[in-house]
Formats: structure tokens, C-alpha cells, sequence
């Protein structure tokens, strides 16, 4: 099979191009690399047609091609990405002399990507001085357990038409065992060889109608109606209800952290947009 080589300016430049526009979540997450809050004093690393490639341009260059700090990349590695940096910025300026940043479409794309970038430094900014404390942390994690979906434990009966759901529940008011009609008149392959059993589940697992027809239901009920869904039609028996077990506060704190840090930045986006002027014409 033939494959086609793609040149290593253009696979850095996709490289830089993502490092350079990664999501909010990131900045949130990653840490500070070491050195990074020193700036160090900006040399030339390169000049290409008295262009000057200046050691933060290089440094930022290492960081979105390799994901890593500059400082931990190896001398070698460095000598190709400055080679393939070289050979963005001839490209560049190819691109310059051609007057390729007057076509629409390639300024649209510059425009989008300075927005990106000022979007990411604007969000950086606001993540580091705002962050999220213990107590905002906990009452998030509290909000969150207390919102877990309830489990059910339920049984059901599955036949194809209204009128034989009908005859089931007359059946079952009459003192009809449940399990021993579900094995003989159910058409779920999964639960009807089992007596109709479903184990635990929570309603979110199920089609809508069934939901909440086993929500409505108290322990130990039976559906008075056939529930109708994209299966067929449901005669249902509640067994048991139950609260799933949270996990440890310990165990889930990081992500709480960022759940917490990602709502706090999306009510900071919610503000701006409220106090803009947004006129949209499309």
C-alpha cells in the first residue's frame, strides 16, 4: 500500500496549532512546569532572512510539538525541532511574498487562532485567580451525591400486545405468581428465563416509559396498566428501592476540583455575555 510522506513542517505546524488552543480544562488541570513562573531574559536562537526566532518563540514552539517543558527536552531533540521550525518560518514567509495572509479564508483562520489563544490566556488568567476552595470543593461533591439516581429492583413481563399485558395484571390481582408468568409469557430473552428479574438498576439505564412507570411505583406494587414501549408492552413489579453508595470524598476529590473550577469558569463566561452588546445577524 502506497503511503504518502507528509512533510515535517507541515506536521509541526499541526502540532503547534493544538498545543496552542487546548481546552479550558487543561490550563485548569496541569501544573505549572518548573521555571515557568521565572521568565528567563529572551535570546535569538535563529534568523532566517534577518528574521529573528527569538528563545520564548522556540521554548513555546518544543512545548505544543512535544507536550513537555523545553528544559526536559534532549539537545538533539531540540537541533530538530529548531530544523523544523526553520523550515515553518521559510515556509512563512513563502507565504507572505505570495500575499497569502490577504486571502479571506487565510485570514479568517489567523483571526480564529489569535481569538483561541486570547481566549486560553483570558481563561488561565481567571482559573489562577480564582480558585476553588476546600469548602466550595465539598459542597459540590455533597451536591453531586445527593443527586445520584436512585436504584430500583424490579421484575417485568414483555408481550407483544396490549390486550395479553390486560389479561397478565387480571392474572396477577387473581394471587398469579409473578416469576412463574414471566417464565412462561415473557419475550425478553434476558430477564423472562429468570422470573422477569432485572436486578439493580437505575432509571436512567431505561427507555422513558418504563422509567417512569417503575418511578411511580411503591415497593412491592405492580403496574395497574400495560406500559407500552418500543419493545412491546410491560407489566412491572417493584421489589426494592435503594440509595447507591457515594464514593469517598478522597477518592473523587480531583475531579469535584475540576467539576467545581469548570462550573465557576462557565458563570464567569455566563457574565460577560450578559453584559455584551451581541448582535447576531445570521
Amino acid at each position: 500500500m502506497h503511503m504518502q510522506r507528509i512533510p515535517l513542517v507541515l506536521v509541526a505546524t499541526a502540532a503547534l496549532l493544538a498545543g496552542c488552543t487546548k481546552p479550558a480544562d487543561d490550563a485548569a488541570k496541569k501544573p505549572a512546569a518548573a521555571g515557568e513562573t521565572a521568565k528567563a531574559a529572551s535570546t535569538v536562537v535563529a534568523t532566517v532572512n534577518g528574521q529573528k526566532i527569538s528563545s520564548e518563540v522556540f521554548d513555546m514552539f518544543i512545548q505544543a510539538v512535544t507536550s513537555k517543558p523545553a528544559a526536559e527536552a534532549p539537545a538533539e531533540q531540540k537541533t530538530q525541532m529548531l530544523d523544523q521550525l526553520i523550515n515553518m518560518t521559510l515556509a512563512a514567509q513563502a507565504g507572505e511574498k505570495d500575499g497569502l495572509q490577504n486571502e479571506a479564508d487565510v485570514k479568517a483562520r489567523i483571526e480564529l487562532l489569535r481569538m483561541q489563544i486570547l481566549a486560553e490566556a483570558a481563561t488561565e488568567k481567571y482559573i489562577k485567580s480564582h480558585p476553588v476552595s476546600e469548602t466550595e470543593v465539598k459542597a459540590e461533591y455533597d451536591a453531586q451525591v445527593a443527586n445520584m439516581p436512585k436504584e430500583y429492583k424490579a421484575r417485568h413481563i414483555l408481550v407483544d400486545s396490549k390486550e395479553k399485558a390486560e389479561a397478565i395484571i387480571k392474572e396477577l390481582a387473581a394471587g398469579g405468581d409473578f416469576a412463574k408468568i414471566a417464565a412462561k409469557e415473557s419475550k425478553d430473552p434476558g430477564s423472562g428465563k429468570n422470573g422477569g428479574d432485572l436486578g439493580w438498576f437505575n432509571a436512567q439505564t431505561m427507555v422513558k416509559p418504563f422509567a417512569d412507570a417503575v418511578a411511580a411505583l411503591q415497593k412491592g406494587q405492580t403496574t395497574q396498566a400495560p406500559v407500552q414501549s418500543e419493545f412491546g408492552w410491560h407489566v412491572i413489579q417493584l421489589e426494592d428501592t435503594r440509595s447507591p453508595a457515594a464514593p469517598a470524598f478522597d477518592d473523587v476529590k480531583q475531579q469535584v476540583e475540576m467539576l467545581s473550577q469548570r462550573k465557576k469558569l462557565q458563570a464567569y463566561l455566563d457574565e460577560l455575555r450578559k453584559n455584551a452588546k451581541i448582535q447576531k445577524t445570521e
